[in-house]
C-alpha cells in the first residue's frame, strides 16, 4: 500500500467514502476469510474498516512520522487484526482490529524515533506514549493544590503513576528531549573540526593488546641492544652475521673470513649467546624489581 502526497489524500478520501458494514454481514465475511480464505471476502472487510486505522494513525502525527507511513502502519495492523479476527467469539470486529492497529503504529514510531532503541518492554512501551500527558496531569493537580514541583519529585511521581523505574521515566526523558546527532558532525563551525567521533575512546580488547605488543617489543629491542653492546667486536659480528642478517651465514664461511675453523667460529657463538641471556636475565631482574 504504497502512498505519498497526493496518493495518500486521494486514499483517504476513498476509504471515507467505504460501505458501512453491519453485524451481520461483518461476521459472514469473517467466515468466508477464516474458513475458506476467500480473499474478495477479506478485501471488503479491510476497505470497510480502512477509515478506522486513518482516524487511528492521524492520532500520531505529533511523534514526527509522515502521515502516509503511518497510514500504511495502520493498514498492516488492521490486515493482522483480520487474519486473527475470531467471529465465534461475538466481538465486533472494529472492537478486536482497534488493538492491532494501535500496536502496530506504536512500534513504527518507537523504531523510527531513535537510531538508539527508545523502549522494548510494554512498561516502556507505555511509558513513551503516556508519559508527558501524565506529567501534565500531574502539575496541573499539583497547581490546583497551590504546590510546585521539583525535577526529581515529578519523576517519582510519573514512575509510580505509569508503574516503571524512575531511571526509566529518567532514561525516556533524555530519548524525548532530544534527536539524534551525527557521530560525523564536526564539533565547531569549521569544516576541518574534530568530529565528535575521535572522541570516543577504544575499549575493544583488540587495541588494548595492539599497545600492549607494542610496548613489549619497543623494550626488547632496547635490551637486546644494550645486550649486543655488552659484546666483543668478534662475537658482535658472530652474531650479527648468523642470526641478524636475511640469509644467515654459514660457520664454515665465518671461519674463513675469520680465520678459524668451523667449531671454534660455533663455540664463540655459543658464548655470545650465553652473555647475551645473562644480559637479558639482569635487565629484566631490573625492571621486576623496580616495579615491585
Amino acid at each position: 500500500m504504497p502512498l505519498d502526497g497526493q496518493d495518500d489524500r486521494r486514499f483517504s478520501r476513498q476509504a471515507m467514502k467505504a460501505e458501512l458494514l453491519d453485524a451481520e454481514t461483518e461476521r459472514a465475511l469473517a467466515y468466508a476469510w477464516r474458513d475458506h480464505r476467500d480473499e474478495a471476502a477479506l478485501h471488503r472487510l479491510i476497505n470497510a474498516y480502512m477509515r478506522l486505522a486513518i482516524s487511528m494513525a492521524a492520532k500520531f502525527r505529533r511523534y514526527g512520522a509522515p502521515m502516509n507511513d503511518l497510514i500504511q502502519e495502520a493498514g498492516l495492523g488492521l490486515m493482522k487484526a483480520a487474519d486473527k479476527f475470531d467471529p465465534d467469539r461475538g466481538v465486533r470486529f472494529s472492537t478486536y482490529a482497534v488493538w492491532w492497529i494501535r500496536a502496530s503504529i506504536q512500534d513504527y514510531v518507537m523504531r523510527n524515533w531513535s537510531l538508539v532503541r527508545t523502549g522494548s518492554t510494554s512498561s516502556q512501551k507505555s511509558l513513551f506514549f503516556n508519559m508527558r500527558r501524565v506529567q501534565a496531569q500531574i502539575e496541573r493537580e499539583a497547581a490546583a493544590r497551590g504546590e510546585t514541583l521539583n525535577r526529581q519529585t515529578l519523576r517519582e511521581l510519573v514512575a509510580a503513576e505509569v508503574g516503571v523505574p524512575i531511571h526509566d521515566v529518567e532514561m525516556m526523558e533524555g530519548r524525548l528531549g532530544g534527536m539524534d546527532f551525527s557521530l560525523n558532525a564536526t564539533q565547531s563551525s569549521d569544516e576541518e573540526g574534530r568530529e565528535w567521533i575521535d572522541t570516543l575512546e577504544d575499549d575493544s580488547d583488540a587495541g588494548t593488546e595492539l599497545v600492549e605488543i607494542k610496548l613489549d617489543q619497543a623494550q626488547l629491542r632496547e635490551w637486546l641492544l644494550v645486550a649486543l653492546n655488552a659484546l666483543t667486536d668478534r662475537e658482535r659480528f658472530i652474531v650479527r652475521e648468523r642470526k641478524l642478517r636475511e640469509e644467515p651465514r654459514t660457520l664454515e664461511s665465518l671461519g674463513d673470513e675469520l680465520g678459524l675453523s668451523k667449531e671454534r667460529v660455533r663455540q664463540l657463538e655459543a658464548a655470545a649467546f650465553a652473555k647475551m641471556r645473562r644480559n637479558l636475565e639482569t635487565q629484566s631482574r631490573e625492571v621486576q624489581h623496580f616495579l615491585a
